[in-house]
């Protein structure tokens, strides 16, 4: 069974327009919450669609700075709505208090005052044609979307190629499994390129700074936090990518043509 026969269910719901009201059929995401345990104590309780979990987990442990690298954990190990992460670190137990979160965001903390801008390479940079083809393979590729429309979608790219796409309830979910794709498999991101359908808000972009990605590019807007956190992280962000046209709203001198 793959994962979209195992969380999308179909539901008999009633069709409107105009003039009628009549019964259908519709497809849905399933929403399950799942537990994080770190060392054996909860961390946090996430709501998500279910699947992807060790790098839901491992890309939330990045966020949070619980673990910077894959040689932190000893071992992920998943149980029914629960995914247990132990660290080679035995002395690490969460505080006390179990977050919450909800598939709209509302994440742990945020330890931006921890980070330095990036150190973006010489002369690396994005022609608007590669962007503009870039979402349209994020879009064309968000298969549970297009069954439900009712997922956020995230991709990591290198080069002119998509490696990653993950789907998601919540958008800081796919975030979060692309951070724990990369850093499970140990990859350098210093060149990387996040793809996004969802809104840009600082705590995305933080996200994305933390995994050291210089480009930022979505199908939707950000917010103004976004931008000015996105200028003080040294990262491009395009957003607005739709009909052939973008918008550019930081560190645009490494868009070219």
């Amino acid at each position: 069974m793959n994962d979209l026969q195992k969380i999308i269910k179909t539901i008999r719901c009633f069709s409107g327009s105009y003039s009628a009201v009549s019964g259908s059929r519709v497809k849905v995401i399933q929403e399950v919450m799942i537990t994080v345990r770190v060392n054996k104590t909860p961390l946090a309780n996430i709501a998500c669609a279910g699947i992807h979990l060790e790098e839901l987990a491992a890309g939330f442990l990045r966020s949070e700075k619980i673990i910077t690298r894959r040689q932190d954990i000893e071992n992920i190990s998943l149980a029914k709505n629960r995914v247990d992460v132990l660290l080679k670190n035995k002395n690490f137990f969460p505080d006390v208090s179990v977050k919450n979160i909800a598939s709209s965001g509302a994440r742990g903390r945020s330890n931006v005052a921890l980070l330095t801008p990036l150190n973006v390479p010489a002369g690396l940079s994005i022609n608007t044609a590669l962007a503009l083809k870039l979402m349209d393979d994020l879009l064309n590729g968000s298969a549970m979307h297009n069954e439900t429309g009712g997922t956020h979608c995230s991709a990591l790219a290198f080069r002119k190629k998509i490696a990653a796409l993950r789907e998601d309830i919540g958008r800081h979910n796919t975030i979060d499994m692309l951070g724990g794709y990369a850093l499970l498999n140990k990859l350098n991101l210093h060149r990387a390129i996040i793809l996004t359908t969802g809104r840009i808000s600082s705590e995305i972009v933080y996200k994305i700074w933390n995994m050291g990605v210089p480009f930022i590019i979505s199908h939707s807007a950000p917010t103004a936090n976004a931008v000015t956190l996105a200028k003080q992280a040294n990262i491009t962000l395009i957003g607005y990518v739709r009909k052939g046209r973008m918008s550019i709203y930081s560190h645009e001198r490494r868009v070219i043509i």
